[in-house]
């Protein structure tokens, strides 16, 4: 009797613990329902055009939460707009052959299918100079035809009077100097544009000190450093492989009393870095670089016309790119003293060779009386041809083989 009594109680302990466990598995069921409902209409309202705005023609544009996010431009303020007609317009003619209807897919704001052209622009430190002045000039152009990148690195130093009222006639001074009837970053476009026939289609500006935290934010910038840099006493980068910090990052850009040429061989280092930048942006998953960007555009970091969409449509696109097919060229010309000022002086022929072959692929040739660009040394009279030809891949340059600058004997004794 006893016995049967303990087996009913066994009976009803585990018949409670059946009940309990389909109650526990009906509110589980339940609850994921819920959150899936939840989801999904979240995903239909994100994705529904319930944002109106009014646009600069002043037509009232709906669209959805997720496309708004996606197409914003947070940073865009801080310059404003770029006009491609503003100045004397880029007239594109193109080369015969060149199917004027063809579609890339890239569904950017293009002038020219088939390619994409950022101006980027990098500032002098606000905490050790003006802030004003654009040290580091790249135009970059992603040739969907080629599948390559082409990136033309102009010297600050450049002379470049039509462009700006500084008494240094420097390229770096057009920002700031530049046509008062124009803002700031158009004014540079609009030399870009009228000197070199390319036309750009958005812009990218950052500080210096930015840089510090760009680099920090996606996780550093591993390099095989080809020789130790002291950029001072305690800023010291090894020769050999690490992952350069923020800080790092910025000595290794500013870097250049141990060069030959000094701010010319700064130019040419610089692509030591330009090279591991690349690696690492390939080796990041779209998700790492919109995580990244996020953080980037928040802290305002960068001031740009691209949208987070236009980001990572380039990622991807870049993504694609061999190094091989990276080709970085220093705008052709001398160094030459005018007036109490170092500057560089074009070599247009050559410049216009460059321009022609790699950045107006599409484009008719660009004659020299199309071209604002002025010679202070005249051709025929130019004292050295060394800058000219200074073209490399950024595999030539990561590999060392060619694209880097030259350090002085004095340095080598001091640090080898």
């Amino acid at each position: 009797m006893e016995q049967k009594q303990r087996k009913q109680k066994r009976h009803s302990r585990h018949g409670g613990q059946d009940v309990r466990a389909s109650l526990a598995v009906n509110i589980l069921i339940k609850f994921a329902a819920i959150l899936l409902t939840v989801m999904l209409m979240v995903l239909m309202a994100a994705n529904a055009p319930i944002i109106s705005y009014t646009g600069s023609d002043h037509a009232i544009t709906q669209m959805s939460v997720t496309k708004y996010f996606k197409t914003r431009q947070p940073v865009k303020y801080i310059e404003g707009e770029i006009n491609q007609s503003s100045g004397n317009k880029v007239q594109v003619e193109y080369r015969e052959g060149v199917d004027k209807a063809f579609n890339d897919g890239l569904d950017l704001h293009q002038t020219i299918e088939g390619q994409f052209t950022v101006l980027f622009l990098g500032f002098d430190s606000v905490t050790n100079g003006s802030g004003k002045l654009h040290d580091v000039n790249y135009i970059m152009q992603f040739n969907l035809n080629t599948a390559s990148l082409n990136i033309l690195q102009i010297p600050r130093d450049t002379f470049m009077p039509d462009y700006t009222s500084s008494t240094t006639h420097k390229f770096n001074s057009i920002y700031s100097w530049g046509d008062s009837d124009a803002t700031p970053i158009q004014r540079v476009v609009t030399a870009v544009q009228e000197s070199f026939g390319i036309p750009i289609d958005a812009y990218v500006t950052t500080t210096c000190d930015n840089i510090v935290e760009i680099v920090d934010i996606v996780g550093g910038v591993p390099i095989n450093m080809p020789f130790t840099m002291v950029f001072e006493a305690d800023k010291i980068i090894y020769e050999g492989e690490q992952t350069l910090n923020g800080e790092q990052s910025e000595w290794l850009l500013r870097f250049r009393h141990g060069y030959e040429f000094g701010d010319l061989g700064r130019v040419q280092g610089q692509r030591l870095f330009m090279a591991a930048a690349m690696k690492k942006a390939i080796s990041m998953s779209t998700l790492e670089i919109m995580s990244a960007t996020n953080k980037i555009y928040s802290q305002e970091l960068i001031a740009t016309d691209l949208s987070l969409d236009d980001i990572a449509r380039i990622g991807d696109l870049a993504s694609t790119i061999d190094m091989e097919n990276v080709h970085v060229f220093m705008l052709p010309g001398e160094a030459v003293k005018i007036q109490q000022f170092d500057c560089y002086s074009v070599h247009k022929a050559a410049a216009l060779e460059i321009v022609n072959e790699y950045f107006r692929t599409q484009q008719i040739p660009l004659r020299d009386d199309q071209s604002t660009l002025v010679e202070f040394v005249q051709e025929g009279s130019y004292r050295s041809t060394l800058f000219d030809d200074t073209g490399a891949t950024l595999k030539e340059v990561d590999e060392g083989s060619a694209g880097g600058p030259k350090l002085t004997d004095k340095y080598n004794r001091l640090y080898d």
